[in-house]
């Protein structure tokens, strides 16, 4: 039996759809859809258990993967199976837990999965941009409690043009690539990176976006109805007991104010909270302790952040003593590790970052393998970020998806700056050594100077800083916060990071917590981040005010030398004996390339020793020289034979040619060391082939004068007016042969 199915088609205006169906896979589960774009498929899932896990937050799972057999290919490497998630996939994942993870009800723990699944793809279509709108339509479907339909949508612009979900192709024109994701009314996430675009071009993408998003809530609203939306399924919520959060309110928020408004330290903080709580939790018998130990900390935790954002919004000041637009104190140093290829410390209050960076070959590259994108990055930042950055001893299992997210979002923030005629593979490693807001700007700021003490020629040098946002509906009152802390991220109505040039915007990324923001308020909110990005860039231009003219004597030089196709067999020769020989007598190594375009070889040599690289440029000089015709060459004479000399091209070390005895002198030469000797070098002039011999012709005497009187030499010719020399060759003219007998006679 065909089940029935169900479904919606939404228009994206330039002859591109995108349809969401229901009801023929995945039955089991609580909700699930099939969308398609062209012939991009992605099947998505979700599920939530009945019971409530015994937390006090919600166990949300958004797992995204692409399944190489919807591309037609198979996995990499020897294990012929998917296994752990690339960190495309993880970054996206991370996209739609981000909006998604607001909507549920505060008070629902119950476990959770969203699984997006790659089906079938699409070379023209990028199916992460899809993911959001798919995970979204299935909620709707679902009984799981869930606020509102949402999407994302990737904005490009094209020669001016804003581009809803752009091809991979358009892409590569575009000087905007971002993804937003937004319910009907409200904004709730950007991400993504420009070409240096101002804050009034970012806030124009986000509502270009916008409009399209809410036509696709518009069609899951319709897909559902037409489905038959389930009753909301009901679950047991959380304790309340508002007398004791009343109680604890009072005793708290006096004092927690004081604290906030002392400006103390971290550390300072820190412990006065936790004196004020423990105070709290003695003020109770032992008994409600034990019945009201959760709640107690749950409405003191409500009671601490309502203070801290009065503090701001009625005196303007913050937890650290700073008025709102105030920086925290930030030192900078580079060349700090004197092994490597370049570093650099960049510290802003109580966050640190150390920047290093390797420079190598386009071996070195790093490889994605996806069945949506193959390719290679020239240039990548990893980010590392270890308990001990924020004082805590915490077990270490791999790289967490965080690490993934704020790696990429500072290597998005710095690739535009970086030369596409940089001849290096650039690898950035941010070690976090502490936190305390925004390490992912701070990595920025350290990759920066560390690839400008490492003399990458970086375009312009970029700068990025944290903001934050505390808003009061009833009041219309709202601070912008500029570089904020951890605990202002937790407390704040939104987070965003910018990260720019003094020219313009490079990177952007956006959790906005609050309904229905206001563009004013946004566009606000980016000026005042642009007036702290450049005065964090100006403490980054004091301590390294352009990139180093060379790399550091022990970092590797890098000559990049393209040849002709034909001469690349040659350059490697049997077996590789010539290029690992090379390698090896000039320690260097080489990289050859092929275009595939062109069929040349691009020739990478890289080095510390400038005379290594030298060696492997004449070797390459030696291997393509083709002397003209008519041209005069210096040569050096490397070998005396009777018939003439070996003499070696001094241009072109280990090209020999012979120089016959006849062509060293216009006087008849009987031995040849009366006219050269080995290491003479001398001046001669080249021929080309000779069709007589078949051979290259060069001539000493052709550059000297005739003597007076000359006269050319004619061949001896025999009675009959034979040439002796041709007789002979015809066996006539050699007189030994000749008188010798057939070797029967004897």
């Amino acid at each position: 039996m065909i089940p029935k199915t169900f479904k919606e088609v939404i228009d994206l205006g330039d002859g591109r759809e995108i349809s969401i169906e229901t009801g023929k896979l995945a039955k089991q589960a609580h909700g699930s859809v099939v969308v398609q774009c062209g012939k991009s498929m992605l099947l998505c899932t979700v599920v939530s258990n009945y019971h409530a896990a015994d937390v006090d937050f919600l166990p949300l799972t958004v797992d995204y993967r692409e399944k190489f057999a919807a591309a037609g290919r198979y996995p990499g490497g020897f294990f012929k199976r998917e296994a752990r998630p690339s960190d495309g996939e993880v970054l996206t994942m991370r996209l739609v837990d981000r909006v998604l993870r607001p909507l549920f009800p505060k008070d629902y723990h119950s476990e959770t999965q969203v699984m997006i699944q790659l089906m079938s793809h699409d070379e023209d279509v990028m199916p992460d941009a899809m993911a959001g709108l798919a995970a979204s339509a299935a909620l709707q479907l679902s009984d799981i409690p869930f606020e509102c339909a949402i999407s994302e949508v990737r904005v490009g612009r094209v020669n001016g043009e804003f581009v809803i979900n752009p091809s991979y192709k358009q892409l590569e024109e575009s000087d905007i690539d971002m993804v937003i994701g937004a319910s009907a009314d409200s904004v709730m996430m950007v991400e993504g990176e420009m070409s240096e675009i101002s804050e009034e071009e970012m806030v124009e993408a986000i509502k270009f976006a916008h409009e399209a998003i809410k036509v696709q809530c518009a069609a899951q609203t319709r897909l559902a109805e037409a489905f038959g939306k389930k009753e909301v399924r009901e679950y047991e919520p959380e304790a309340a007991d508002e007398e004791l959060q009343k109680k604890i309110h009072d005793l708290a928020y006096d004092k927690v104010y004081e604290v906030a408004k002392a400006g103390s330290s971290k550390k300072e903080r820190s412990q006065a909270f936790s004196e004020i709580k423990e105070a709290i939790k003695e003020s109770f018998t032992e008994e409600e302790q034990e019945e009201y130990g959760a709640l107690i900390s749950k409405y003191y935790h409500k009671a601490e952040k309502e203070a801290v954002r009065n503090l701001t919004l009625d005196e303007g000041l913050r937890l650290d003593g700073r008025k709102t637009t105030d920086i925290r104190p930030i030192w900078c140093e580079i060349d700090y590790l004197p092994s490597v290829h370049g570093s650099s410390i960049f510290t802003r209050g109580e966050t640190q970052a150390l920047a290093t960076v390797t420079l190598g070959t386009s071996r070195e590259a790093n490889q994605i393998d996806m069945p949506s994108y193959e390719g290679e990055e020239r240039f990548y930042l990893h980010y590392n970020f270890p308990p001990f950055s924020t004082g805590e001893a915490r077990p270490i299992r791999g790289t967490s998806r965080r690490e993934v997210g704020h790696g990429n979002l500072a290597q998005r923030a710095l690739k535009r700056m970086v030369p596409e005629d940089c001849p290096y593979t650039v690898r950035v490693v941010s070690e976090i050594l502490e936190s305390n807001g925004s390490s992912s700007m701070a990595t920025v700021c350290s990759g920066t100077m560390a690839m400008m003490d490492a003399g990458v020629q970086l375009i312009k040098p970029v700068s990025g800083i944290a903001m934050g946002l505390i808003t009061d509906a009833d009041s219309g009152k709202f601070a912008v916060l500029s570089d904020i802390l951890g605990d202002e991220d937790h407390l704040g109505d939104m987070d965003f990071k910018v990260t720019g040039t003094e020219d313009g915007i490079t990177a952007c990324q956006m959790d906005i917590k609050v309904k229905g923001l206001s563009y004013e308020i946004l566009t606000q909110a980016l000026k005042q981040a642009h007036d702290g990005r450049l005065h964090i860039l100006k403490h980054l231009t004091d301590t390294i005010e352009a990139p180093r003219a060379e790399v550091k004597a022990h970092a590797p030089k890098m000559v990049t030398r393209v040849i002709p196709g034909e001469y690349i067999g040659a350059l490697i020769g049997k077996g590789g004996e010539v290029i690992q020989e090379l390698q090896k007598t000039t320690e260097t190594t080489i990289v050859i390339n092929e275009d595939p375009d062109t069929e040349e070889g691009i020739v990478e040599i890289l080095g510390t020793n400038q005379e290594g690289i030298d060696a492997v440029l004449a070797k390459i000089d030696a291997l393509m020289f083709k002397p003209e015709v008519g041209s005069i060459y210096e040569v050096k004479v490397t070998k005396v034979i009777e018939f003439g000399a070996v003499v070696e091209y001094v241009d072109a070390p280990g090209n020999d040619v012979l120089l016959h005895i006849s062509e060293l002198a216009w006087e008849r030469t009987n031995n040849v060391e009366d006219v050269v000797k080995v290491g003479d070098v001398i001046d001669v002039k080249y021929f080309g082939f000779d069709p007589r011999t078949r051979k290259e012709k060069v001539s000493r005497k052709a550059l000297l004068p005739k003597p007076e009187g000359y006269e050319e030499r004619k061949p001896r010719r025999d009675k009959d007016g034979g040439n002796r020399r041709n007789n002979d060759r015809r066996g006539g003219g050699n007189r030994d042969n000749r008188d010798r007998k057939p070797r029967n006679e004897d």
